[in-house]
């Protein structure tokens, strides 16, 4: 239909006419007596108010930023060990693991006999590593999701899950209920060795994805940024806790509470993860190394299957080499990987002063009660280490958890955190990411603001208010969210 055909009758129902003699483009007799009434005013109006509603659809997400990744480096300040100990970090984070550690190619042993993917780097890839999840439409670092190929690497059987695309997100997969309909929640990986010209008699079956699916049992993870979580890790517990009661009113006014999330041996706040379920860099290494490669390691010695005939290495297969020549050298990986993480420096924003449309943003950002929960900064507290001392983190996150209603929930209880529950992610980097929220649902900022919105969530007023800025002012504040 022409644009006349769709706007014609709008404008005919908005003035108060019946369109049963309207057709085409043609202006009928009733139209003519509008003219004569002096009823143009109303069409202005009317036409006001359609140009209004499509100002309302302009805004759009400007995408991941080009240039340069400007993340990736080691914090500034770092002393001649430290950088060391960040170097050895990042080359184990590069690792490439097989079974044994004999195939071509590979550089450290242990993977499976159930995995994700067979490196960290391969998981944090943009916009560089240490990233989030790799997208072949990067504009720094380009890749396919790596996990099509390693599905048959080396010989292996296993069938790609429909949820994982070429050009999708890196996922990790958590089942809500056990078969017997008690809480399952954790990880079940995709892949396994079976066929493996490195895991010759192993024969296990892939985990039932499409019966999880179908049965809505299946729930997905994308992989977290890193940069700059050494700093997150030196924030001090009175810091998170003195925030969390900071501005009582504006928080009563938007809806926002949130909660910390503890670990319960200690009691101590837990920080990293999308619910903010690990106590540490090491501990978060430790575990992911263990579920996503299936690599057994000083934290988690014990195979996560231990089907006859499907285990091939002595455990723990990370381990502190007591006979190594060098500090660096006898670093487990799970150390190294913390040491990579820990040095890690935070991305860097656009360069220079922010122009009038990002400046303005940043304001609009509080308006709406994004920085209740986003919080721009937060302080370290004193560490062993300089550069991580008494630092200001530009974090855009509280690292508390809050209710994010049914419409972000997955199901899955992890510490304190429930189902609806989700840590404030830090927005820092956000200019460069390309999958958003936790499962990767979207590359739109735009949506991913709306789906903070469903029944029960903490972010219900704030998108209200965000859906009812001059469209000039909700275009600054993504243009603020991606210089960041």
């Amino acid at each position: 239909m022409a644009a006349g055909g769709r706007v014609l009758p709008l404008l005919y129902k908005v003035a108060g006419f019946s369109h049963k003699n309207f057709t085409g483009n043609c202006l009928t007799e009733d139209m003519k007596a509008l003219e004569l009434k002096h009823k143009s005013k109303v069409i202005v109006a009317a036409l006001a108010a359609i140009a209004a509603g499509q100002a309302l659809l302009a805004q759009t997400d400007p995408g991941p930023r080009g240039g340069p990744s400007n993340a990736g480096n080691p914090l500034p300040g770092l002393t001649a060990a430290e950088l060391a100990y960040f170097t050895e970090g990042a080359s184990r984070f590069r690792e490439l693991d097989s079974v044994t550690g004999t195939e071509p190619g590979a550089t450290g042993n242990g993977l499976g006999p159930r995995f994700n993917l067979n490196s960290c780097a391969g998981c944090h890839a943009q916009p560089t590593v240490g990233g989030s999840s790799p997208s072949p439409t990067s504009k720094q670092n380009a890749l396919v999701n790596p996990q099509i190929a390693m599905a048959t690497e080396y010989g292996a059987t296993n069938t790609i899950p429909a949820f994982i695309q070429p050009n999708g997100p890196v996922r990790a997969v958590r089942f809500v209920r056990n078969h017997d309909g008690t809480p399952d929640g954790g990880v079940h990986d995709l892949f396994t060795v079976t066929g493996r010209s490195d895991a010759a008699g192993c024969s296990i079956a892939q985990p039932d994805f499409d019966t999880a699916v179908a049965q809505q049992n299946a729930v997905f993870r994308t992989p977290i940024p890193l940069f700059g979580d050494g700093l997150l890790e030196m924030i001090p517990e009175s810091a998170i806790l003195a925030n969390l009661a900071a501005n009582a009113q504006p928080k009563a006014q938007f809806g926002i509470a949130g909660t910390v999330n503890r670990n319960p041996n200690d009691a101590t706040i837990t920080r990293f993860g999308w619910k903010a379920q690990n106590k540490s860099l090491l501990l978060f290494a430790g575990e992911a190394y263990n579920v996503e490669q299936g690599v057994t390691n000083d934290l988690f010695p014990n195979e996560r299957d231990e089907t006859p005939g499907c285990v091939f290495n002595g455990i723990a297969e990370d381990h502190f080499t007591r006979t190594a020549t060098s500090p660096t050298a006898a670093l487990s990986d799970i150390v190294g990987f913390a040491e990579f993480m820990r040095y890690l420096a935070p991305p860097v924003p656009v360069p220079g002063p922010p122009n009038p449309s990002v400046g303005h943003g940043s304001q609009v950002f509080a308006q709406v009660g994004c920085a209740l929960c986003h919080t721009p900064t937060l302080q370290t507290g004193l560490s062993q280490s300089t550069a991580m001392s008494n630092q200001t983190v530009h974090l855009f996150s509280d690292l508390a958890l809050h209710n994010m209603g049914s419409g972000l929930a997955d199901g899955i209880a992890q510490g304190l955190a429930t189902g609806n529950d989700w840590r404030s992610a830090p927005l820092w980097g956000l200019g460069q990411k390309i999958f958003l929220l936790h499962d990767g649902r979207t590359t739109d900022l735009v949506d991913a603001i709306q789906q903070h919105a469903s029944p029960g969530s903490e972010g219900n007023v704030s998108v209200q208010s965000f859906n009812a800025l001059p469209p000039q002012a909700k275009q600054d504040l993504l243009n603020f969210l991606r210089s960041l």
